[in-house]
């Protein structure tokens, strides 16, 4: 069993902001997979898909980007889901927009939502999908820039990068996560 995690947050104010992409790709993993999250518990929305090489959870966690780990600790301990079948898509400034950086470990890197993941799980080795959002140019507080929607501009783009995401999501269904990581941080 594996566990795809979305971060952001909850509530149609953060919908489409830029701290909300990962929810996006989950959204979008559903929609491919005609899913819903209809599943309500641990502090989370979410749902279970069968794929051929085994179930597979998508999850929303409700808890808001800070206490992210307050929802993936109990449900990784429900079902028994090791850390490495844990896979975390979540916004990261440090990488352009459109671009992703998969890693299987790593630092929360100033990111609050990995920083709860880290502490309620108690290691840093789980899988994730950076999903590129930039940094603002024009001295836009970092808080507001996270919370702000993306312009006009960028929803080609940001459209393009939940879709290549989704795609690495699905590839880790079939194939090692390193395989994965190098073909998806080369693009």
């Amino acid at each position: 069993m594996k566990i795809i995690v979305g971060l952001g947050n909850p509530g149609a104010r953060y919908e489409k902001t830029r701290h909300n992409i990962g929810f996006r790709v989950i959204d979008e993993l559903a929609n491919r997979w005609n899913v819903s999250l209809n599943q309500s518990k641990f502090k989370g929305v979410y749902t279970t898909y069968h794929h051929p090489n085994g179930k597979v959870i998508l999850v929303q966690p409700l808890t808001f980007m800070n206490l992210s780990g307050e929802c993936i600790r109990p449900l990784a301990d429900y079902y028994d889901v090791l850390l490495e079948n844990i896979t975390v898509l979540y916004d990261d400034l440090d990488l352009p927009l459109g671009r992703l950086r998969l890693r299987q470990r790593g630092s929360a890197g100033g990111h609050n939502g990995i920083k709860s993941l880290i502490q309620h799980l108690g290691s840093e080795k789980f899988n994730r999908i950076r999903i590129g959002i930039d940094r603002p140019t024009n001295g836009m507080n970092i808080a507001d820039y996270v919370l702000a929607t993306f312009a006009k501009d960028e929803e080609a783009t940001v459209e393009k990068v939940i879709q290549m995401s989704a795609d690495a999501c699905e590839a880790l269904l079939d194939t090692p996560f390193l395989e994965v990581m190098n073909e998806f941080n080369q693009k």
